[in-house]
């Protein structure tokens, strides 16, 4: 049985650091016993020249920033793993993300041969590493004390907006795994079922019964480790709120528009909002499964304030929920509602950690600025998690007959040509949107895995 110490573990897996900044290093490990030494310094609380990993204790005294890292496939191999221990790990991990395209829906825009550098050369990705900060003179500091050991041949600056919201204007960040094991004051009022260790940690049950994702070799570089998938995801808001204003007229010639929305309702989505307006953040509810306040339509239908307030975290889809199957919502986490994959419910959970990159977006004067997410999505295993999230039941729709053939309304890999959601109306019946664009796409990322403090020293220790 693996033990769990606070101390082994690298920060923001667990738990986030909830800081204003963030900055993203790629590295190519180029001198191999410049990187080494560099990590033997960092993985034993750093010094005046070298940043320390910040690790999963609490702290006294809120540190100016806290740095971590994520080794790819080849730069495990960079630094010296041997051909043995690099083979005991998973398939998709080794093949690593842009090889994964097709599984992820990463094709057309999305395409690993449309990423821009770092990521159109990812053997030469090697470390991602992240440093977060409430100040940007933080960042400058600890990428130079990086600088010396590595080759950063790419970077990428993420922050967080007003009211933890995303470029789209919903809420984010709501809910994650909740974990007894992990003390995070953030979590002490989240209602939601716990989620084993090995939901997130290598070397420990997880919800399947019987079931531990195998350890990669030497258990000293496995053990208490995890996988992480990041991913450079730029999102269309304007083409959103372009979306929303079309659907909205064209319900509002429908037939059943008044069961969607009933006459004289609109105040109970927005105090003097019009019709049209009412309409569109009814369709942008639906398709969220949220309001963009945060609220779930599975508790609160008729209006994003309800009276009293509801939980934000504690539901479920039960059989006379009005939230749609095809929501990103219930795609994404089914919670205990019922689907075809049965023992899936729970099973699929991941960590969800971002920030937005990009310049401000004014949804009164839309502009076609690239902007977007940079988003770790980590779990302990990459094909059972993130990738069968992704493919099964975001592109693919297979948890449902309802949504099979339809991709994610916000996220997935959508094409006008092809594309429909299901807004459900009260009384039960439906109305189909269609000819919606891919609302995200990918531009960049990697699979990495984030050691455990005695994996970072059994790194730092190889020879040859």
């Amino acid at each position: 049985m693996n033990d769990f110490h606070p101390k082994d573990l690298q920060g923001n897996i667990l738990r986030g650091y909830r800081r204003r900044f963030v900055r993203y290093l790629m590295l190519e490990v180029t001198d191999r016993a410049a990187a080494r030494a560099f990590l033997s310094v960092a993985v034993e609380g750093g010094s005046t020249d070298i940043p320390a990993i910040r690790t999963e204790e609490t702290w006294k005294v809120k540190p100016a920033s806290s740095f971590n890292i994520g080794i790819t496939h080849t730069g495990l191999r960079a630094l010296g793993v041997s051909q043995k221990h690099l083979d005991s790990f998973p398939t998709e991990f080794i093949q690593g993300m842009a090889a994964r395209a097709p599984k992820l829906g990463d094709f057309g825009d999305s395409a690993p041969d449309q990423w821009p550098a770092p990521f159109d050369t990812p053997d030469r990705v090697h470390i991602v590493a992240s440093i977060y900060a409430d100040a940007q003179e933080e960042l400058d500091h600890v990428e130079a004390q990086v600088a010396p050991a590595f080759n950063i041949i790419g970077l990428r600056n993420g922050r967080g907006l007003e009211d933890g919201r995303v470029f789209f204007g919903y809420k984010d960040g709501i809910s994650q795994p909740r974990f007894p094991a992990a003390h995070d004051p953030a979590m002490a009022k989240v209602d939601e079922p716990a989620d084993p260790l090995g939901t997130l940690l290598l070397g420990y049950p997880t919800s399947l019964e019987n079931l531990r994702f195998a350890v990669p070799t030497p258990a000293q570089l496995g053990l208490n480790g995890s996988f992480n998938a990041f991913r450079v995801l730029s999102q269309d808001a304007a083409g959103f709120e372009r979306y929303l204003d079309t659907a909205a007229q064209t319900l509002l010639a429908h037939k059943d528009v008044n069961r969607l929305l009933p006459k004289g309702a609109e105040d109970k989505i927005g105090k003097d909002m019009t019709r049209a307006q009412a309409l569109r953040e009814v369709i942008a509810a639906q398709m969220c499964g949220r309001w963009r306040n945060g609220v779930p339509y599975a508790l609160s239908p008729d209006t994003p304030h309800p009276d009293p307030e509801v939980s934000l975290t504690n539901f479920d889809y039960g059989r006379e929920t009005r939230c749609p199957a095809g929501a990103h919502m219930r795609r994404v986490n089914p919670r205990g509602g019922k689907i075809v994959q049965r023992i899936a419910n729970y099973t699929r959970r991941l960590v969800r950690r971002g920030m937005s990159y990009g310049p401000d977006f004014d949804p009164a004067r839309p502009d076609d600025a690239e902007r977007g997410l940079l988003g770790n999505f980590i779990g302990a295993n990459l094909g059972a998690q993130f990738e069968a999230v992704m493919c099964d039941w975001l592109n693919l729709g297979l948890q449902s007959p309802e949504v099979t053939g339809s991709n994610d309304p916000l996220i997935g890999a959508n094409a006008p040509e092809t594309s429909w959601f299901d807004l459900k109306l009260a009384d039960g019946g439906t109305i189909r949107l269609r000819n919606f664009p891919r609302f995200v796409v990918t531009r960049g990322g990697a699979y990495t895995f984030l050691p455990s403090l005695p994996a970072i020293r059994y790194l730092a220790a190889l020879e040859g």
